[in-house]
């Protein structure tokens, strides 16, 4: 009799231990739910824990700000034809007379070939002296030339060709079909055109960025909204630098969902439920559907707005709360957007808990059992 008595309260000993061990000391994916509210502001935490409805929602809505300058939108075409610093002339002279200045040995045309404006805008043209080219279209430089030779031969007739040349140059690099500098000419003036001239994108047009960098102005903005948009279509200038890349932004996925892992933005925008639903939802064994935590660093614009307040002086930390039990729970993680540099967590449910715990239990007990078994 004593030594059932002994064997039982040697078990019951031995499950208290299990009991306690494994609620101090059972493997888990993160903090739990009281773990994480534990943290706030209110109970002297230093991260303001916010359960996520239609006003926050709406608050915490962002957009990227992208767009181009007054100054960028607002530059006029560049005529193709104006001639400028770098670019290259070809000239034809033609004289009524068998000898002429430019014609000689019965020739009727002196060829001038790769004529190059030089770093002021001028050329030389023999006879007709140094004139100003840049600035000028091919038939203003025609006219002048025509006045210079004017006087020393009858009736000349000149020819102004302006071929492509370095001054009015782009360079176009990253997501393009072909990198590289290209001329401005009558059909690449805008930005579109050029990057049609450039082979076109080679990256996914929804997260795609076109970045414009013109001296001190630059800008960026959405690939689609460069062509739903034809104001963004901006003027081409010698010198431009345009730049093609894929956005960049992410948010990292942790807890009881499908998959943890860092996940880049596929669209130029992510809710809380798209954010779920692309690492594979909640995982079904796990997960608690009313523990699911955003952590942010929060402007201190958007982090007023969501308290009601107007003293935040700076960043700060934010944890919003979205629970799919509650009425509106998934309408509102569709609207709630995710944005780059975002941590969504999912707790595991109590339940999980309960069985780890349980596991934990039955597993030493089991081999007690056992060996009293073997034992007797």
């Amino acid at each position: 009799m004593k030594t059932k008595s002994s064997n039982r309260a040697r078990w019951v000993a031995i499950c208290v231990s299990a009991s306690l061990l494994a609620a101090c000391g059972l493997p888990r994916t993160g903090p739990t739910k009281n773990e994480i509210f534990s943290g706030s502001v209110q109970k002297q935490g230093d991260a303001y824990v916010v359960t996520v409805d239609d006003e926050v929602a709406r608050a915490t809505t962002f957009r990227l700000p992208l767009g181009f300058s007054s100054a960028l939108i607002h530059a006029g075409i560049l005529a193709s034809d104006t001639v400028q610093p770098g670019d290259t002339l070809g000239l034809q002279i033609y004289e009524n007379v068998d000898d002429g200045l430019l014609t000689q040995g019965g020739g009727t045309a002196a060829v001038l070939e790769q004529i190059q404006v030089d770093g002021s805008g001028f050329i030389f043209v023999p006879y007709a002296g140094r004139i100003k080219a840049s600035g000028n279209s091919p038939e203003a430089i025609r006219r002048i030339i025509t006045e210079k030779l004017e006087a020393q031969t009858p009736d000349p007739q000149v020819i102004v060709q302006r071929l492509a040349g370095d001054g009015a140059t782009v360079s176009l690099i990253g997501g393009v079909g072909a990198q590289g500098v290209y001329p401005i000419e009558r059909p690449t003036r805008t930005l579109t055109a050029m990057l049609a001239q450039a082979g076109g994108i080679t990256l996914p047009p929804e997260i795609t960025q076109v970045t414009l960098i013109r001296g001190g102005h630059s800008g960026t903005v959405w690939l689609q909204d460069l062509y739903r948009n034809p104001r963004l279509d901006v003027a081409l200038r010698a010198g431009d630098r345009i730049l093609v890349e894929q956005d960049e932004r992410s948010y990292t996925a942790l807890g009881s969902t499908g998959r943890q892992v860092r996940v880049p933005f596929e669209t130029q925008t992510v809710t809380g439920m798209e954010a779920l639903a692309t690492v594979g939802g909640l995982n079904p064994g796990l997960a608690d559907p009313t523990g699911i935590f955003v952590f942010r660093n929060e402007p201190a614009k958007i982090g007023n707005a969501v308290l009601g307040r107007n003293d935040l002086p700076e960043n700060q930390r934010f944890i919003y709360v979205l629970n799919l039990t509650s009425p509106n729970g998934v309408f509102l993680a569709r609207d709630f957007d995710i944005r780059d540099g975002d941590t969504v967590y999912v707790t595991e449910a109590p339940y999980s808990q309960f069985t780890k715990i349980l596991g934990a239990i039955v597993a030493p007990a089991s081999s007690v059992a056992s060996l009293d078994s073997l034992a007797n």
